[in-house]
């Protein structure tokens, strides 16, 4: 069910992007996620399909790319326009734009291709339909099926004896994981005692503050210390905010650290529209890490490096998209706190530890492949993987953690990327929640000790 949910949540949100970038960009930024777009012809408002918005705008290449993807003309809008009747209109609109004559060119050509595939079709069934089928006699019929009766013996038998081995091997792989599972709990106990260990060599008794007897006391005094450096630029709704940050906080140990983390230090600034589902008012133009340059409309969230700001749209921050929201909250926030804690050019890592960057090499390498292969990756993944440079893809890859969890929920996000990701998540879980739990003024032996059971259990389900 949570699949479906996000299936369905990440097709909308490509969708969404695509129709922006029809708007505002430019096609070559947008292959990639049409390439994904499993339906092409797929509504929008007023019942209009890429191809209408792309033929009203005049955007020659869009409308190329789209009929070359085999975008239906005949599609109708809540208007009764099709592609060619609106192409046609807009020529009559603007008589002196090349593009508009271009798109109207375009989409006649493909129209009249259309029409005559489908009346070649229509004939070749008429031609099929003349003739007449001989019927067998009652003998023939009574032999061929006895023939097919015995063959289908035959594959049901060798289906048994494979599913009889397969059984066998699938006993001995639960013999053996089970055993692996004990092996694995019983490690547990002992790892509280070496985390203990790691903690004081690290860090140091001096600087982490014992936890606080009073968790909800303690909880809510890091919403109040967010929501101070939290400034409402535009609308109102204070406890809807409030409500952002104590979802992130109750979500998931992970989220949790981090708001406990930034909550502490002066440096963070958060800036909010709640008027927008964009940050556009706030942050015309935006520098993401790899160098390219946005409209500050087309994104949810940004974090400023050089201001130690991170800037949200949270319109539509209630009911079911409350979850959607804190995921691009938590994708920004989770940058900043990259950032402040490792100080190494936004890696998720510290400075000179060679094996743990190796480490994230070759998750971003097996990434990368399974990328070329095709495989269905989660959003957040081929977004992160779409940076121009190494420090932004090991930034956003990192952030995609925090964001999956938020937008999925703990149980099902931790199992999904347990499931899907083992290697990223374990390197999140040993480099990055390490050093959350060392730079964080919380308890960190009992949320390390409650992250590695969490992670644990959805290994053992």
């Amino acid at each position: 069910m949570a699949g479906n949910i996000f299936a369905i949540g990440a097709e909308q949100f490509v969708e969404e992007r695509l129709l922006v970038g029809l708007l505002t960009g430019s096609l070559l930024q947008h292959k990639e996620l049409l390439d994904i777009l499993e339906d092409v012809d797929v509504r929008h408002a007023r019942q209009r399909t890429l191809l209408h918005v792309g033929v009203g705008l005049g955007k020659t290449d869009w409308v190329e790319e789209l009929l070359a993807r085999g975008a239906d003309t005949d599609i109708t809008d809540d208007s009764q326009q099709n592609a060619l009747s609106s192409a046609e209109e807009m020529v009559q609109k603007y008589p002196d734009d090349v593009e508009r004559s271009k798109v109207l060119q375009l989409v006649t050509l493909v129209h009249k291709r259309d029409q005559v595939i489908m009346r070649r079709l229509q004939a070749s069934s008429s031609r099929s339909t003349d003739h007449v089928t001989p019927v067998a006699s009652p003998e023939c019929d009574i032999a061929s099926l006895k023939s097919s009766v015995d063959s289908l013996r035959r594959e049901m038998k060798s289906l048994v004896r494979q599913l009889s081995s397969s059984l066998e091997e699938l006993k001995d792989q639960v013999c053996g994981r089970d055993a692996l599972l004990r092996c694995l709990e019983e490690s547990v106990t002992s790892t509280a005692e070496d985390v203990t260990c790691i903690k004081c060599g690290l860090i140091g008794e001096a600087s982490l503050s014992q936890p606080t007897s009073d968790p909800a006391r303690a909880r809510q005094e890091c919403i109040e210390a967010m929501m101070r450096k939290t400034r409402i630029e535009y609308g109102n709704g204070v406890d809807g905010m409030r409500r952002l940050y104590e979802r992130l906080y109750d979500e998931d140990e992970c989220t949790a650290c981090i708001i406990k983390f930034l909550s502490g230090d002066d440096r963070v600034k958060v800036m909010v529209d709640l008027e927008k589902n964009h940050i556009g008012r706030m942050k015309e133009k935006v520098v993401y890490l790899d160098g390219t340059q946005w409209n500050g409309s087309q994104w949810m969230s940004f974090c400023d490096f050089e201001s130690e700001t991170v800037y949200l749209g949270a319109k539509d921050s209630s009911g079911d998209n409350e979850k959607f929201v804190c995921a691009w909250l938590a994708w920004a926030l989770s940058q900043l706190f990259l950032k402040l804690v490792f100080d190494n050019e936004w890696m998720p890592y510290s400075k000179g530890d060679v094996e743990r960057e190796r480490e994230w090499m070759r998750a971003l390498e097996e990434l990368e492949e399974r990328r070329k292969r095709g495989e269905g990756l989660h959003w957040w993944i081929f977004d992160a993987l779409s940076g121009k440079t190494l420090n932004a893809k090991l930034c956003w890859l990192a952030a995609a953690v925090t964001s999956i969890i938020a937008d999925d929920g703990s149980t099902d996000g931790r199992a999904y990327l347990q499931r899907k990701f083992p290697l990223l998540f374990s390197l999140y879980s040993n480099t990055v929640m390490g050093k959350l739990i060392a730079s964080a003024k919380v308890g960190p032996m009992s949320i390390y000790y409650s992250f590695f059971l969490t992670s644990w259990s959805s290994l053992k389900h």
